[in-house]
């Protein structure tokens, strides 16, 4: 299924050509600052999978906790933040957000619920996690493959 979004003023729009490879739900203090919410919710794609059609978001580099940074993508103009490149670049976290339609995602799990706020109730029906989880264990076969893909070339 192709996806498409863009962020608040219109200037950038983009395209995911498949489907996600997993989608996080997660709840560190890092997604609660930046978002200035209670968690955030990420695509993981493909980078070569997040097709930009409009406008060139800007990178900000972000410190996080944990002394590393990542790239949190943004629309020059409305600075929307649209996706984020962690130290793995071949993967995108795109902000479910940020989709024209973003009730055609939901979370395959919830991380870092170790900070999540008290009066956020999770579903029983998605895995959670104190810290993260187990990727071979957890993500479906074909995002597996289609990651160790991307990792041979």
């Amino acid at each position: 299924m192709i996806r498409e979004g863009g962020c608040s003023c219109g200037e950038v729009r983009y395209r995911l050509t498949s489907g996600p490879l997993f989608v996080h739900c997660c709840h560190c203090l890092n997604c609660q600052r930046q978002t200035g919410t209670a968690f955030a919710i990420n695509l993981l794609i493909e980078a070569d999978r997040l097709e930009i059609v409009a406008g060139k978001p800007q990178p900000v580099g972000v410190p996080r906790d944990d002394g590393s940074a990542q790239e949190i993508f943004r629309c020059p103009r409305c600075q929307t933040a649209l996706y984020s490149l962690y130290g793995h670049p071949i993967v995108a976290f795109v902000r479910a957000g940020t989709l024209d339609e973003p009730a055609s995602v939901a979370p395959d799990v919830h991380i870092f619920t170790r900070s999540k706020l008290p009066w956020v109730e999770l579903p029983e029906s998605v895995p959670a996690f104190e810290v993260y989880y187990d990727t071979d264990a957890l993500w479906p076969a074909d995002s597996l493959e289609r990651v160790r893909a991307l990792e041979a070339r």
